[in-house]
C-alpha cells in the first residue's frame, strides 16, 4: 500500500508542468520550460542575453520580506539583467511571472518546500549570495516578481513589473 501511494504521488508530480521546472541543478542553460513555447517564450517574456541588457536592476532581498528594488518599469522588447542579492540570513528567491502563475507556484512550494529552481526566470539565492537573471520582456502588461519560499509571498515579498507597449 505504501509503495502505491508513493508511486501515485510521483506520477502526479511528474504530470504537473511546474514540478518539471525544478531539479537539482542550477544550470539555467539546461532548464526545462514547462510553460514556455518551443522558443522559450512564456506569457511574460523569454530568457535574455545578459550582454544585450538595456538595463541592470539591482534587487536586494531581506528578512523583513521585502525587495529593495521596488516597482520595475520596462518597454516591450527590453532586456534586463537582474542582479539579485540575498541580504538576509534565510533563503530567498526571485521568480518572475504572471500573478496567476506565481500563486500556483507558491501553493506548490508549500507542498514541496525543498524544491530547487533551475528556470531562467528564477533565482534561488542563499544568504549572502548573488545570482543573476537576464530576461527579455516581449509582451506588454503587468507582471510580478516574488519570493515563493513558503510564507514569504504572504508576508508581502512581491513587487510589480510594468511593461509598456512598443511605440
Amino acid at each position: 500500500m505504501h509503495s502505491k501511494v508513493i508511486a501515485a504521488c510521483l506520477a502526479a508530480a511528474l504530470n504537473s508542468g511546474v514540478v518539471l521546472g525544478h531539479g537539482g541543478s542550477h544550470d539555467k542553460k539546461t532548464a526545462r520550460k514547462p510553460t514556455a513555447a518551443a522558443n522559450g517564450e512564456t506569457p511574460f517574456g523569454l530568457p535574455g542575453d545578459p550582454k544585450k541588457a538595456t538595463r541592470t536592476i539591482k534587487v536586494g532581498m531581506n528578512d523583513k520580506m521585502h525587495f529593495t528594488s521596488g516597482h520595475v518599469h520596462a518597454r516591450q522588447g527590453d532586456t534586463f539583467k537582474f542582479v539579485v542579492t540575498n541580504q538576509g540570513k534565510v533563503m530567498h528567491e526571485m521568480v518572475i511571472g504572471t500573478m496567476k502563475e506565481l500563486k500556483e507556484h507558491a501553493e506548490l512550494m508549500k507542498k514541496h518546500p525543498g524544491m530547487e529552481h533551475d528556470e531562467p526566470y528564477m533565482a534561488h539565492v542563499s544568504p549572502g549570495k548573488t545570482e543573476t537573471i537576464a530576461w527579455q520582456f516581449t509582451k506588454a502588461g503587468e507582471f510580478y516578481y516574488a519570493c515563493l519560499i513558503p510564507g514569504h509571498l504572504e508576508a508581502g515579498m512581491i513587487d510589480k513589473i510594468t511593461v509598456e507597449p512598443k511605440k
